[in-house]
């Protein structure tokens, strides 16, 4: 590993410094505001990257312990939560929503199981109107109104991307087994043990590391154009999508696992490789390979109804699909990313994790030109050798 001297910090191995390169250059061009991509393959950290600035003025720099919100990255997390429990026997991806959190029966509800929230089949995935991104704060009415309200599709027959409300979903799940929240389990199950900087939300002592989230253009969702009915359309309005809010301290002081974790690319990285080096990080075990296998089990592949682009799902995460997300490569691969371009991929075929976390978001949900860049330098290097 070389030390960067340029613009760029950190260390990257000799053979991976196009990926330092490509983001030295977007940093330069001002197409990237501040980053940070790590990547291990096999426990060996070859790529840990950041640089450039963590507020839009360009005052601050982005600085090894600088985190942001990872927006659905925080996803990937929150699933790997569900997963533990999982392993230790207190939850049963088949067993109906309702044998831990008996109020979700209501409303046609009843056969929900919890792999169709890890899988975003459950038929509920958002709020119903009026539901605004501050009603998204208040834990208690938030999980009571997805319990009381019918699902908008047939459970377990088709995705549709629970965009905001995945958190609560199986957050919940989480607090009726363990008696923790979805914070304070990452907290003490997750993040304390593997020495990870990252939270769902950010402590208000954190505040002054936090950068800045420069919002997208807006989705290249044409929702005037949907029924009133169509799930996409109930999605993205309850509540509809507001980048402007992760500025605030009321978004990071919440519980939202689908949308406000806050890390980096180390970070994430060093959590989800556990997925990647078999269940088990510098000793500290999280799941087991059977458990781990459960992830590649395709519990959907057709157009999502939410997204309108073909996805394959597992159990809490994506899986390739070339035509869909060129950058993701075949194989035994799991991945997902946030909104405006963030990503992280568990590569078990090459027992690779790669890690991008940003601030200054893209166009568009399932990654950026940025994300595809990094990732495709990367691949092409590795698959030189």
């Amino acid at each position: 590993m070389t030390e960067s001297t340029s613009a760029v910090q950190g260390a990257c191995a000799g053979r991976f410094e196009p990926v330092r390169a490509a983001l030295e250059e977007n940093l330069r061009q001002g197409t990237e505001l501040g980053a940070s991509i790590f990547v291990d393959i096999d426990g060996e950290r070859v790529v840990d990257l950041w640089g450039g600035y963590r507020n839009a003025k360009r005052t601050l720099p982005w600085e090894e312990n600088t985190i942001v919100n990872v927006w659905s990255t925080t996803k990937t997390v929150t699933c790997l939560a569900a997963l533990m429990l999982v392993d230790r026997g207190l939850i049963d991806l088949n067993a109906p929503v309702s044998r831990y959190w008996p109020e979700f029966a209501a409303n046609g509800k009843e056969k929900v199981e919890v792999r169709h929230f890890l899988a975003h089949t459950s038929g509920v995935s958002g709020w119903e109107q009026p539901f605004t991104t501050e009603d998204m704060y208040d834990w208690e009415s938030a999980v009571t109104l997805l319990a009381t309200q019918a699902p908008w599709w047939e459970p377990g027959t088709a995705s549709g991307y629970h965009a905001h409300n995945q958190g609560h979903l199986i957050g919940e799940i989480i607090r009726r087994v363990t008696g923790k929240s979805l914070k304070e389990f990452v907290a003490t199950e997750i993040s304390g043990p593997l020495g990870a900087d990252f939270q769902i939300g950010a402590s208000d002592r954190d505040r002054g590391r936090v950068a800045e989230i420069v919002p997208p253009p807006p989705l290249p969702l044409e929702l005037d154009t949907l029924d009133a009915d169509s799930p996409m359309l109930k999605t993205f309005t309850g509540p509809p999508a507001n980048a402007e809010a992760a500025n605030t301290d009321a978004w990071r002081r919440a519980d939202m696992g689908a949308l406000n974790g806050h890390g980096n690319a180390r970070s994430v990285a060093r959590i989800m490789s556990a997925i990647t080096s078999g269940g088990t990080v510098d000793g500290n075990r999280l799941l087991s390979q059977s458990t781990i296998d459960l992830i590649f089990d395709e519990q959907s592949n057709g157009t999502d109804l939410v997204l309108g682009m073909p996805l394959r799902r597992g159990i809490g995460y994506a899986l390739p699909l070339p035509e869909t997300i060129p950058f993701i490569p075949e194989g035994k691969i799991c991945f997902w990313g946030g909104w405006g371009g963030s990503q992280i991929v568990m590569d078990l075929d090459r027992r690779v994790t790669f890690s991008y976390m940003m601030n200054k978001m893209g166009p568009g949900i399932l990654g950026s030109d940025r994300t595809e860049q990094y990732i495709d330098t990367f691949y092409r290097i590795l698959n030189e050798a």
